[in-house]
């Protein structure tokens, strides 16, 4: 196996000093041009590529932003990475992305690899719902920032979206249609999203006149397609089965939908279905799918934008930790638009 070349070997072949190479590399207007060529010829010809690592732990300051999502598969999340990606190429940075997959276990492991890391601080999506995790990475003094999630009993900066008024816009709609029985394909009930979202709901039953026995809550392991289709199918199962159904993520309501296509039951005029996310699919779906969305790409920018803040002492600005509350939107599509 070749052997690596160091700033020795450079040294070396252009008959200079170690310290001459590294002014070459990090102040080469320091060096005179025919040495600083003379090194740069060295540097093309041995094909040598400095150590990025090293550089970091002289400095103490890393270059990768850490990005902890629930789940890569939801397209959602990737346009979170996208926003975050954006902002940090701005600013000169790379992202490191990695997924829990929703579980608190690979969260812990990947919180603990940014350690190991030492990267320069670390957006986040928490997948342990009893806060842990979080606990165990401050400890490491790394700063980072919730996203689409609040900084509840924390004093750290987050970027969410009003989940309450989310799940509110949602069913506000459906009763709207003149909806009076519901189903809510809800999630892990350990997530804060999936809680208030269910929050919003009973919110605009209750303006309706409705009580909380009209929403009948259907939970699923998981925020995924499979997950909406096994709920799809407890769905058919009711024997007073609700007329609209309001699902946690777009994932659930495009397995719900499926499930229905099926059976034969028609969307919407069998049964009205709204999601959550506004992802691309949902459009695209054999059924728009009328959906809440969330401005994903902008929650990824803002979130980097706060880290960048903290994390840059060149700006001389004292910062100070903020909570960002975004609007959802509803986006009305056919899935939901059956005659009452």
């Amino acid at each position: 196996m070749a052997q690596s070349v160091g700033i020795k070997d450079v040294a070396r072949v252009a008959g200079v000093s170690v310290g001459t190479v590294s002014n070459v590399i990090n102040r080469p207007d320091t060096v005179a041009t025919e040495t600083r060529a003379r090194v740069l010829s060295a540097i093309d010809r041995l094909g040598y590529v400095r150590s990025e690592s090293a550089r970091q732990l002289r400095a103490g300051r890393s270059r990768i932003m850490g990005l902890l999502v629930l789940d890569m598969g939801n397209p959602f999340f990737v346009d979170v990475a996208r926003g975050a990606e954006r902002a940090a190429r701005r600013a000169g940075l790379g992202v490191m992305v990695c997924n829990s997959a929703q579980d608190p276990g690979e969260e812990a492991d990947y919180l603990s690899l940014f350690a190991e890391q030492r990267v320069r601080g670390v957006l986040l999506t928490p997948a342990d719902a009893t806060g842990r995790n979080i606990e165990a990475f401050r400890r490491h003094g790394i700063p980072f920032v919730l996203v689409d999630r609040v900084a509840e009993g924390t004093t750290e900066c987050s970027v969410s979206v009003d989940d309450v008024a989310g799940g509110a816009l949602a069913v506000r709609h459906l009763v709207d249609a003149g909806h009076r029985s519901l189903a809510y394909v809800s999630g892990p009930p350990g997530l804060n999203q999936v809680r208030d979202r269910r929050t919003g709901a009973l919110e605009a039953l209750a303006e309706a006149g409705l009580g909380p026995d009209a929403l009948r809550e259907l939970p699923t392991e998981r925020l995924d397609v499979a997950a909406g289709r096994d709920a799809g199918a407890r769905l058919l199962g009711l024997a007073d089965r609700p007329t609209a159904v309001f699902c946690a993520n777009d994932l659930l309501a495009l397995g719900v939908l499926q499930a229905m296509y099926a059976a034969g039951v028609g969307v919407p005029d069998d049964l009205a279905i709204v999601g959550y996310d506004d992802i691309e699919f949902a459009a695209a779906a054999a059924v728009p799918l009328t959906s809440v969305r969330q401005p994903a790409v902008t929650m990824g920018a803002m979130a980097a934008d706060l880290l960048l803040e903290e994390t840059e002492e060149e700006s001389g600005r004292a910062h100070e930790h903020r909570r960002v509350v975004l609007q959802p939107e509803l986006v009305v599509r056919r899935s939901s638009l059956s005659a009452r």
